[in-house]
């Protein structure tokens, strides 16, 4: 399903911790930060008729093969495989987002695969080009803008829960709840520390068309517009966030060989966790 929003419909899901932090406020004072705050809310008053935000969510079958997720049914040719990453430094719980996803030979005859969604979201691409000529706005309207992307994430989540899944169909969670991520489930993303390989962008976009609601990738899989947000929706009860860390020579190969892609080019997307 696509989802189109408005800036009024998801500027309340806007997490501004996020915004002040990009915003450089580690040394801010709460004055600072709320008049920057009252700044910011002008802006997106300013152009709340000019830009809108996407969503885009597709629901899965999925099983667990080893430390890959596989979405799809089994006996479908409309497959798609997500290799994962275990922690693996000493003192860790040694998590990986498989182990919330059931193993097929663990479906009992007669009973469902495990499911999961699939979503990215994003912005109109002028937010980020229309304000070239003036450097203030042009930060100003690219933190809002990727704030924005993160709150149609939030709204579509929210909605998927209740209602497009409605595995939490009685869910009522205040604005603090959901900025607390008090929901059942897990929202790992694209790049962030549970899925730390970009390159995903490519099979999360087979599955669910990113162009669909205006994202194109780059030869690395980075998303554009910037302010695009993208990645798994999980129901399990007991799933939660985690950071991979840092991982040895044998996990990259092996990631490698799953992934499908050379070692010295995975080796570039997961930098950060050698």
């Amino acid at each position: 399903m696509k989802a189109e929003y408005t800036i009024d419909e998801v500027a309340p899901y806007i997490n501004w911790i996020y915004f002040f932090h990009a915003w450089g406020g580690n040394g801010m004072t709460v004055h600072d930060r709320q008049h920057l705050r009252a700044e910011a809310e002008e802006r997106l008053r300013q152009h709340a008729s000019h830009y809108r935000t996407y969503a885009l969510f597709r629901l899965m079958d999925a099983y667990s093969d080893g430390d890959d997720i596989v979405v799809g049914d089994p006996t479908s040719r409309d497959q798609g495989r997500i290799p994962c990453l275990r922690q693996q430094q000493q003192g860790s719980d040694y998590l990986c987002l498989a182990d919330f996803i059931t193993p097929l030979h663990n479906v009992t005859k007669g009973s469902p695969l495990s499911q999961i969604g699939l979503f990215a979201a994003t912005v109109d691409a002028g937010m980020e080009t229309d304000f070239d000529g003036d450097p203030y706005e042009k930060m100003m309207m690219q933190l809002l803008a990727d704030r924005l992307a993160e709150a149609a994430t939030e709204r579509l989540h929210q909605e998927v829960r209740r209602q497009y899944w409605g595995y939490a169909p009685d869910e009522l969670l205040s604005m603090a709840d959901l900025m607390a991520e008090r929901w059942q489930g897990l929202r790992p993303a694209v790049g962030y520390p549970s899925l730390p390989d970009t390159s995903l962008n490519f099979v999360i976009d087979q599955l669910i068309g990113m162009s669909q609601i205006g994202i194109r990738l780059t030869e690395n899989g980075a998303m554009k517009p910037h302010a695009s947000v993208s990645g798994l929706m999980m129901a399990h009860p007991k799933a939660r966030y985690f950071n991979v860390g840092k991982i040895g020579g044998d996990q990259l190969a092996d990631y490698a060989r799953r992934r499908g892609v050379p070692l010295e080019i995975m080796r570039k997307f997961l930098g950060g966790n050698l």
